[in-house]
């Protein structure tokens, strides 16, 4: 959509009208277009965005004047800013009128201890905070967050880098006591608590519903038993490696206690378990199973001491499962899928990935016999190797529903079975087909029969050429072509066919040069990010060519010798563009 006057542009229906016709678009990028066709059109696209992510490259863009522009800002998102432009940012919008419910900050030295000074004053009062991956997580931090946010439903306290100084249980005990609303709470990679953090918050959250305490290594299974005995309202139950036993790879992993699965399944409301990569049992699935436990989420990503008997035991029973993550289950076959299918009737989302035995057979079992399902994972698998050869099994197999396929890392894949699957999934949005190098022209057929196909990954197929490409694929916006074996010809018929693209990853494209990246900047108008990161056949004096003749970009990652002064940063920032 180009740039028109606001004299050019009748809008006779109200804003309520505009507002249904513009929430019905998938993506906040697509307003950018739409903003630039009035003053109207710019104030009703601004009202409608309530998230909003700030980093180090957004930040000289946006002024923290400029967060009045969308008065209906709920969540705000704000990532590895400098000291000094954080606590503004935070000082500005405790100033503001913004409706401000949930702010995340991750991967800061510390706790901006005046800015949150400054929001909890604000009111309505912040409801969810996360503060992951914080350099310096201290005992002092936790009170200061449960003195400035009592109101708080959801922490995030995961994964902090210090260990001089880190988070201790009477800590976590003080915080339960002032956090009594708190329903979500996350302190995975807090390594040194132990039994008594999570036991004080479900003995004082008294609406706690969801627990994640991923590695976590010196809380014990007796110790998550007695903490869920005191909230059996606890609805989600996220743990990993926990306590210490029989010794499976830097960690040890005890087998699953009697007194773990009774706790467990004390739990009648529990709808998401996750136990990645831990050990534990056919018994613990079977008796999740004979208790009725409500599952709608299963994860036993990388688990270890169960088999195929406790899975079909629990999905035989459980029968309303929707997101299922079997990674690295040996036992996986083809025929077992199929089995397991009688079950799945509510499937939304399967990952089997890793598990070597699974084939093209059990995508079109999944296919078939799940009609809801819509997001697919079988990267690592054998998807290629042994093709379904019968005509019947595949004839009038479609799944309109599956919109996203990953199938990265299948060294079996051929064109044949990917074409294939255009043909079963014809309303793929996403596919990834990373590292399958024995991928070459069939994903322009998958292009052709897959019209919505909007994010498309081929970084590290070096067969990949797309040169038969001859018609418009109007609806990709991403495409991932690092590492891949496109050159300037290749370009230059996606440039033609795909002129619609948003952002193209170039990285480490050795057979591109400068010829073929300036026919995708002059053909691709709507190209916003582009990342030309060791590609060595690219001159660098191409980055100010590609600013100024392609006013929609607002990313570019240079090329190898690129030499980018701040006064060019500054004058490449005042025409919109982030060069770095």
């Amino acid at each position: 959509m180009s740039e028109c006057s606001e004299d050019s542009i009748e809008l006779h229906l109200p804003d309520e009208c505009w507002e249904l016709i513009f929430k019905t678009l998938k993506s906040h990028r697509h307003f950018q277009p739409l903003s630039l066709l009035s003053k109207q059109c710019l104030s009703i696209t601004n009202r409608l965005r309530t998230s909003l992510t700030v980093t180090p490259q957004t930040l000289p863009t946006l002024p923290p004047r400029l967060l009045l522009r969308f008065p209906s800002l709920t969540t705000l998102h704000i990532t590895r800013l400098p000291h000094a432009h954080l606590h503004a940012l935070l000082l500005h919008l405790s100033r503001s009128a913004l409706p401000l419910r949930s702010l995340s900050l991750s991967a800061h030295p510390s706790i901006p201890s005046d800015g949150f000074r400054y929001l909890s004053q604000k009111t309505p009062p912040l409801k969810s905070l996360t503060c992951s991956h914080i350099a310096s997580l201290t005992n002092s931090d936790l009170s200061l967050i449960k003195d400035y946010f009592p109101f708080l439903e959801h922490l995030d306290l995961s994964f902090p880098d210090n260990s001089s100084d880190p988070v201790s249980d009477s800590a976590v005990e003080a915080l339960s006591l002032g956090l009594p609303n708190l329903r979500r709470v996350n302190l995975s990679g807090n390594f040194f608590i132990h039994d008594p953090s999570i036991l004080s918050l479900c003995k004082n959250c008294q609406f706690l519903e969801e627990l994640v305490i991923f590695e976590c290594h010196f809380i014990t299974q007796r110790g998550i038993a007695s903490a869920i005995r005191e909230r059996p309202c606890v609805s989600s139950l996220c743990v990993s490696n926990f306590g210490c036993g029989a010794k499976k790879g830097d960690f040890f992993r005890p087998h699953v206690t009697s007194d773990f699965i009774e706790a467990l399944v004390g739990l009648k409301g529990l709808t998401c378990l996750d136990l990645s990569f831990s050990s534990i049992s056919d018994e613990l699935l079977c008796c999740v199973a004979e208790e009725g436990i409500p599952l709608r989420k299963l994860v036993l990503q990388g688990c270890c001491n169960y088999s195929y008997v406790g899975v079909l035991c629990l999905l035989s029973t459980c029968r309303f499962v929707e997101h299922l993550d079997l990674q690295n289950a040996e036992f996986l076959c083809d025929q077992r899928v199929e089995e397991l299918c009688a079950f799945l009737g509510n499937l939304v989302y399967i990952d089997v990935s890793g598990c070597r035995m699974v084939t093209d057979s059990a995508l079109l079992a999944l296919a078939r016999n799940c009609p809801l399902l819509n997001e697919v994972r079988m990267g690592a698998t054998d998807v290629g190797k042994r093709k379904v050869d019968d005509d019947a099994l595949v004839s009038g197999v479609v799944n309109y529903q599956v919109k996203s396929l990953y199938l990265g890392n299948n060294s079996w894949l051929r064109d044949e079975s990917v074409e294939m699957f255009a043909s079963v999934f014809p309303s793929l949005e996403v596919l990834d087909l990373s590292s399958c190098c024995g991928v070459y022209e069939g994903v322009v057929e998958v292009l052709r029969r897959c019209t919505e196909v909007r994010h498309l990954s081929l970084a590290f197929c070096s067969g990949v050429r797309l040169t038969g490409l001859n018609f418009e694929v109007r609806k990709l916006e991403e495409l991932n072509l690092s590492r891949s074996g496109i050159d300037d010809e290749a370009l230059s018929v996606i440039s033609k066919c795909c002129r619609w693209l948003l952002q193209l990853d170039l990285e480490n494209c050795s057979r591109v040069t400068a010829k073929g990246v300036r026919q995708m900047v002059e053909n691709c108008t709507q190209l916003r990010e582009i990342s030309l990161v060791s590609c060595y056949e690219v001159e660098a004096s191409i980055v100010a060519w590609m600013v100024f003749s392609r006013p929609s970009l607002r990313r570019i990652m240079a090329p190898p010798r690129f030499d980018l002064s701040d006064g060019q940063r500054e004058l490449f920032l005042r025409h919109g563009c982030l060069v770095c």
